[in-house]
């Protein structure tokens, strides 16, 4: 099996603490997946398809990171049939602080009744990012704050755009 790890999650939008985990996450495995749910149980800032592009420019343009070795793609079931649709045993998921653990636990253990062949492997941001979530950046954004130090360009962009229209 290729060493192929799968990171899920909303991006909404995405921040340096999720591209902290996805360089960490390339120097582990062969390739990552990077899946933006499609399911609407939030209420979404961005649609998933403007969160995928997002992410692409963020990672592929702004970031330079190869597009060989990091995928995006949009997905609306359980993180595990994705998981099986790709040859993947592996999620990828991050970790801020302590409060995130509690929650990331739960959902470990559910995949892996879900699909025992799965494992989770959780990655730290480094400690600057670590306090960026996309919420207070949506929040510091609605307020005119200065986002350089928790978002990429191409997301400032389009968060700004996304803000002064609501």
């Amino acid at each position: 099996m290729k060493n192929i790890a799968i990171y899920p999650g909303t991006f909404d939008p995405i921040t340096y603490g999720h591209i902290d985990v996805i360089k960490k996450g390339i120097n582990l495995f062969e390739k990552l997946i990077v899946a933006v749910s499609d399911i609407g149980i939030k209420n979404h800032l961005f649609s998933t398809d403007e969160r995928i592009t997002l992410v692409k420019n963020s990672l592929y343009k702004d970031m330079k990171i190869s597009s060989k070795r990091v995928q995006v793609i949009k997905f609306s079931s359980l993180t595990t049939t994705l998981c099986k649709k790709y040859n993947s045993n592996i999620i990828l998921r991050g970790l801020r602080a302590v409060s995130d653990f509690e929650y990331e636990f739960q959902l470990a253990g559910m995949n892996r009744k879900l699909n025992e062949k799965i494992e989770t492997i959780f990655l730290m941001s480094d400690v600057d990012n670590q306090v960026i979530s996309s919420r207070l950046v949506k929040e510091i954004a609605s307020l005119n704050g200065d986002l350089k130090k928790f978002i990429t360009k191409s997301v400032i962009k389009e968060i700004k755009n996304k803000v002064w229209i609501i």
